[in-house]
């Protein structure tokens, strides 16, 4: 049977990999089991990736809202536009939650002129800038152009240094990181010249989706029991991810949200940060 992905590509629909999705939202094997049948149930030729993944979701919610959210990751990503800036916020947590020290939104002196630089980021005295590729369409990649150019601003960069985090010093590391995917030559040029990269899917082990499973640093746009105005104004309040929630729930009062939701809120938040 035939579907449609998001890229407009036909491919096989795979059980297997419907499946392996839907247990990493933590559902149990039973629960998965009668998602996946139900929803081949349903399959026919031509059908979009995009009715099966609002499908699953759906039944997901109905078995618990930690596991629709866990399953809502890329999706969410997309909620930190339309500009990125929250996206910026978000890759600076993630990196916070690895022992790195960081802050956003600098304007730094190159050799030659002056950089916007999104995340500047230090660990055992490495300086790093960071530079965030955010993309609101899912098909949309990170190119060979984009490496080319950060790769540039950071030859201008590492040439002079930086007055950031009370020393004076180098930049000596480059990172792209994107909510969607890069484009083969991109992977290419960065393993050549010493870049490193960060999307969805790369590297393989170490990815958006495994870091979030991992460390539990999902972002609050995952979360179902909440509306799409409610989000947004969490992250004008500087809410970025769920899990800070947890010490911060006042926050869910301010934007108006009732405390009998707060309870739910609260609720889909514990479980879905089980690790803290």
């Amino acid at each position: 049977m035939k579907i449609v992905k998001h890229s407009g590509d036909l491919v096989e629909f795979d059980h297997q990999k419907l499946r392996k999705s839907l247990l990493k939202s933590g559902a149990d094997k039973l629960v998965v089991e009668n998602i996946v049948n139900e929803i081949g149930k349903d399959i026919y030729e031509g059908i979009t990736t995009k009715k099966i993944y609002k499908r699953a979701f759906a039944l997901l919610k109905k078995e618990a809202n930690s596991h629709a959210a866990r399953y809502n990751l890329r999706s969410s990503l997309q909620l930190l536009g339309p500009a990125g800036f929250f996206f910026e916020k978000y890759v600076a947590r993630l990196f916070a939650a690895e022992g790195y020290q960081t802050t956003t939104n600098l304007t730094l002196p190159g050799k030659c002129v002056s950089h916007e630089i999104d995340v500047l980021m230090k660990k055992n005295d490495e300086l790093a800038m960071v530079e965030c590729k955010f993309h609101s369409a899912r098909e949309n990649k990170s190119n060979i152009k984009d490496t080319l150019y950060v790769y540039a601003r950071f030859n201008d960069l590492k040439e002079r240094k930086q007055i950031v985090f009370a020393k004076n010093e180098f930049i000596s590391k480059c990172w792209i990181v994107t909510n969607n995917q890069f484009s083969s030559d991109a992977v290419d040029f960065a393993k050549c010249s010493g870049m490193n990269l960060l999307s969805w899917d790369y590297p393989v082990d170490n990815n958006l989706k495994t870091i979030n499973d991992r460390d539990c640093l999902y972002p609050v746009t995952c979360l179902t029991t909440l509306s799409l105005a409610e989000k947004d104004k969490l992250l004008v309040l500087d809410v970025i991810l769920a899990k800070e929630l947890v010490n911060h729930s006042e926050k869910l009062e301010k934007i108006g949200v009732s405390a009998n939701r707060i309870r739910n809120v609260l609720k889909e938040v514990r479980e879905l940060v089980r690790c803290i």
